[in-house]
């Protein structure tokens, strides 16, 4: 692969199945090169396979499919060149026009619609008045900071730009409807089957803007909103379930960091909660699906990202459904159709599905025309013992495709940022540029990372921290690090040891830094859009918070 390759790829994402599990839209979006952005349509496919999947919009920048309770129509959101966001809904059954729905200053989170269809609910930013003068901040009166709080990473400043809820007619007849706003960052709205409620994320005590725990609230469409939850676990991608008698979140104790993100399921009239996965000890990511009486999740496992089902009832132990040496990117689930995007360290992002017997098939090869034109590297995956002595460190090397016969290898330790995340089984440009340019690759996950246990995330605390100590950043996590490269060596002589880079972004640059700090074994290092300061990292970052 080489830098060029890039304006080939094609990506799959954000399955969504329709209502009788029949049909599911997806996004698939492009690298256009010249323009230097990406571009993105809305999909269909029908989950059989009988027919070719087509694309169903022709925007630019459109994405976020969600279907309407009957099945017939799609809402889909569309990005500006101008940083704004608008709304849409297209028949997609029988004749009609695409709907415009609304068109926002800043960008529309995930609609959500309404049980009888007619309302959809959405998160969208609202500027402060010194928006509409001038043309940009420098022409505009000065923003006032009394947050600490106060812009985040990808998205700029949010002092002035509070992430609120909305609700708007589906059929484009009226304005939208503020009903949760600032100064508060609201978020996820999901309906409750009567239509009447509204469930949402924020943090609103006196120090919001200082808490790690956003809380469940319950709004009223019409007027008025309570708190659900009770300040303990830090809520996020709530959704009510079927009847109505529970709601499905991800849970975080965020109080001790890192703790695993849990599913729990909460009483929505007297806010008891109970915790489904704990017994699994792996970090689960994205929204909770109901199906029935069982909730659908994905974990992070060893590289793998699964989807697992769990009864809401906390009857019988939670059993896998999609797993295997691959990372579920999104999942949703209607009918008897479980439908996926998975990739794999050679393959690029595709759409699945899997039957109620099982079964799977596979309904998009977008990718292919890439992969036969740069074919990719495949990583070989070994275990290192950690010399901490509590398990083995997943670890992986690749090797340059076309390495001539006896030539030793430069080598490149890459290692991921976070810290609190895992490499995974995933088709990754970086790693294939870089075998493409003829060097060989070795990354892991070591302490620190999720995809293990709670204990081994939380191996690298403050040494003084009063609860959970661990070594700290460069304790244990670099002893991994290091033992996984000598692994490597001593594994495939083909590997030069006197040609060595290290590098890694964010926390991973952090650890690029430490390392040549603390040994002079690399040849060379690149610490990139690095954490080296903590001080600083802590007060002046726009993700840090």
């Amino acid at each position: 692969m080489q830098p060029a390759d890039i304006g080939r790829l094609v990506t799959v994402s954000d399955p969504r199945v329709s209502p009788d599990g029949l049909r599911v839209a997806f996004v698939v979006t492009r690298v256009d090169l010249d323009g230097n952005r990406y571009r993105s349509s809305v999909w269909l496919a029908a989950a059989d396979g009988s027919s070719a999947p087509f694309p169903l919009t022709s925007g630019e920048r459109d994405g976020q499919p969600a279907w309407s309770p009957d099945g017939r129509r799609l809402a889909f959101t569309r990005k500006g060149t101008d940083g704004g966001s608008s709304l849409h809904v297209i028949p997609v059954d029988g004749p009609g026009e695409t709907v415009s729905v609304c068109v926002r200053p800043d960008a529309v989170g995930r609609p959500a619609w309404s049980p009888d269809g007619s309302r959809l609910a959405f998160a969208s930013r609202v500027p402060a008045s010194r928006y509409t003068e001038g043309d940009d901040d420098r022409a505009r009166p000065p923003r006032r900071i009394d947050r600490l709080f106060s812009r985040l990473d990808d998205v700029g400043w949010i002092i002035d730009r509070p992430r609120s809820v909305f609700v708007v007619p589906a059929d484009g007849s009226g304005e939208e409807k503020l009903v949760a706003g600032g100064p508060y960052e609201h978020g996820d709205p999901a309906w409750s089957p009567d239509g009447r409620t509204l469930a949402v994320t924020a943090a609103r005590g006196k120090d919001w803007d200082l808490e790690l725990i956003e809380d469940i609230h319950l709004v009223d469409v019409d007027g008025g909103m309570r708190q659900l939850t009770d300040h303990g676990l830090s809520h996020q991608l709530p959704s009510f379930s079927p009847d109505g008698t529970l709601i499905a979140a991800l849970g975080q104790d965020n109080r001790l960091i890192h703790s695993h993100a849990q599913v729990v399921v909460i009483d929505p009239q007297t806010g008891a909660e109970r915790v489904l996965t704990a017994g699994l000890d792996r970090h689960c990511v994205r929204a909770p699906v109901w199906h029935g009486e069982h909730v659908l999740f994905s974990l992070e496992d060893r590289g793998d990202v699964q989807v697992w089902r769990v009864h809401a009832g906390g009857s019988g132990a939670p059993e896998p459904l999609v797993d295997g040496t691959r990372v579920v990117t999104g999942f949703d689930v209607a009918g008897d159709t479980l439908a996926f995007v998975a990739t794999t360290p050679t393959e690029l992002p595709e759409l699945y599905v899997r039957d109620a017997d099982g079964a799977e098939r596979r309904l998009t090869s977008l990718g292919k025309p890439f992969h036969d034109a740069v074919p990719a590297a495949r990583p070989e995956h070994f275990t290192v013992p950690s010399p901490a002595g509590d398990g083995e460190v997943d670890a992986w090397l690749v090797r340059p495709a076309e390495a001539a016969d006896g030539d030793r290898l430069p080598v490149l330790l890459s290692v991921h940022g976070g810290p609190m995340s895992q490499y995974g089984n995933a088709w990754f440009d970086e790693f294939q540029l870089w075998t493409g340019a003829g060097y060989a690759v070795v990354y892991c996950n070591p302490h620190g990372s999720t995809g293990r246990t709670e204990a081994w995330a939380r191996a690298i605390r403050p040494p003084e921290a009063s609860e959970v100590p661990g070594t700290g950043w460069g304790g244990i996590d670099a002893d991994d690090v290091l033992a996984v490269l000598d692994a490597a060596l001593a594994r495939e002589p083909a590997l030069d040891p006197d040609r060595v880079g290290v590098l890694g972004g964010s926390y991973g640059g952090y650890m690029t830094s430490w390392l040549v700090g603390h040994t002079d074994r690399f040849a060379a290092a690149c610490s990139e859009r690095a954490c080296n300061n903590l001080e600083s990292e802590e007060w002046s970052s726009d993700s840090a918070g």
